[in-house]
C-alpha cells in the first residue's frame, strides 16, 4: 500500500512510521502536483488538507483514505470527496492544550497590562499605575465547546472564573457550569466577560455574530476569536469597536491570511494580533501522527472505529 504524505515529518517521526508498518511504501515531499506519479498510485495521502483541490482528487484513482493532520477541512473539496466515497479523518482534539494555554495566556496579558509594560520597558519608564485587572469571578463565554473548551474551562476554574458553554450536540463538558444551545446565545453575551471562540467554518457559523450580538455585550468585554475568520465580518467588528461596544478583540485568525500590511486591524490599540499560532507547538506533529498510526492500523486490518471520522456533508 502507498501512502503519499504531502508534508516532511522530521526524519525520527518518518522512522518511526516505517519501523511500525513495514508493508506500506511510504512517500514523503513538500506539496502535491499534479504531475506527480505517484499520486495516481497513492491509497492513502496525508496532508494539511490546503493543497488538495477537485483536479487533484480526479487524478488520484486510488485513492481511499485522507488523513487531514489539522483540524481544518474549509479549503478541501469536501462534496467530490464525499461522492467518491473517500474516508476522511483529522486530527481534532491535538490542539487542546496549545490553544487552551493561548487562550489563557493572551487573557492575564490583557488583565495584567503586559504589552503596556514591554512598551515601557524598551522606553526605561517606570509606572506603577497601570490598572490591571483580574480573571478572578470573571465569566467566560466559550463558544464551541468541545475538547479545546473543555480545556479553556479547566483552566479557567483554577484562576477562579465562571465556565459557560455554548455547543450543538448538548453533551456534557467537563469544567463548565452552564451548557447551553446556540438559541440561548443571546441571553448570554450580556453578563460575558471574555467570548471565546473556537468555532470551526460551517454555513452555520459563518457571519454568525452581527453587530446585534456586538451591542448587547458588555462594554468592558474581551471578544477573542482563535477558531475560524469567517465567524464575524471585518467591518462589523471594526464598528463594534470603534463605538466601543466592547473594549478588546485578541485576533489569532482571520479573513485574508497572512493578514496584509495595510489592513487597520494593524494600528488599533483595540485589538492584539497572532499569526495563527495558537495552535502551533513543537508537539503538534508528533500528536497528529500518533492519531495517524492508530487510524492506519484499523485501515490495514479493515476496522470499522476511526479516530476523528469526518462526515463531509457537514464539514466536521
Amino acid at each position: 500500500m502507498k501512502v503519499l504524505f504531502t508534508l516532511i515529518p522530521p526524519e525520527d517521526l518518518r522512522n518511526e512510521l516505517k519501523k511500525e508498518f513495514p508493508d506500506c511504501a511510504f512517500y514523503f515531499q513538500k506539496g502535491i502536483k499534479v504531475e506527480d506519479s505517484i499520486l495516481h498510485e497513492a491509497e492513502v495521502i496525508v496532508t494539511y488538507g490546503e493543497d488538495l483541490n477537485e483536479e487533484i482528487i480526479e487524478l488520484a484513482e486510488n485513492l481511499r483514505w485522507i488523513m487531514v493532520v489539522s483540524a481544518g477541512l474549509e479549503k478541501m473539496p469536501l462534496q467530490m470527496i464525499g461522492q467518491r466515497g473517500i474516508l476522511v479523518t483529522n486530527a481534532r482534539g491535538i490542539h487542546k492544550i496549545p490553544m487552551a494555554e493561548y487562550t489563557m495566556g493572551m487573557l492575564i496579558q490583557y488583565e495584567k497590562r503586559f504589552r503596556r509594560m514591554w512598551e515601557n520597558q524598551k522606553k526605561a519608564i517606570w509606572d506603577r499605575r497601570l490598572n490591571m485587572g483580574e480573571l478572578y469571578n470573571k465569566e467566560i463565554l466559550i463558544m464551541g465547546v468541545g475538547a479545546i473548551g473543555g480545556e479553556i474551562a479547566r483552566l479557567a476554574k483554577a484562576f477562579g472564573m465562571t465556565t459557560v458553554g455554548i455547543n450543538k450536540s448538548g453533551n456534557k463538558v467537563d469544567y463548565v457550569d452552564k451548557l447551553h444551545s446556540f438559541d440561548d446565545l443571546n441571553k448570554l453575551l450580556p453578563t460575558a466577560d471574555y467570548i471565546v471562540s473556537i468555532l470551526p467554518s460551517t454555513p452555520d457559523t459563518k457571519h454568525l455574530l452581527q453587530y446585534s450580538h456586538f451591542e448587547i455585550m458588555k462594554n468592558s468585554a474581551v471578544f477573542m476569536n482563535i477558531g475560524r475568520g469567517d465567524l464575524v465580518e471585518e467591518e462589523v467588528l471594526l464598528k463594534a469597536l470603534k463605538n466601543n461596544e466592547i473594549a478588546h478583540a485578541i485576533l489569532d485568525v482571520f479573513h485574508e491570511e497572512p493578514l496584509p500590511k495595510n489592513h487597520p486591524y494593524w494600528g488599533m490599540d483595540q485589538i492584539t494580533i497572532s499569526p495563527h499560532t495558537s495552535s502551533v507547538t513543537k508537539k503538534y506533529l508528533p500528536r497528529s501522527l500518533e492519531i495517524f498510526k492508530d487510524n492506519l492500523h484499523t485501515y490495514v486490518n479493515k476496522g470499522e472505529t476511526y479516530i476523528n471520522k469526518i462526515d463531509v456533508t457537514r464539514g466536521y
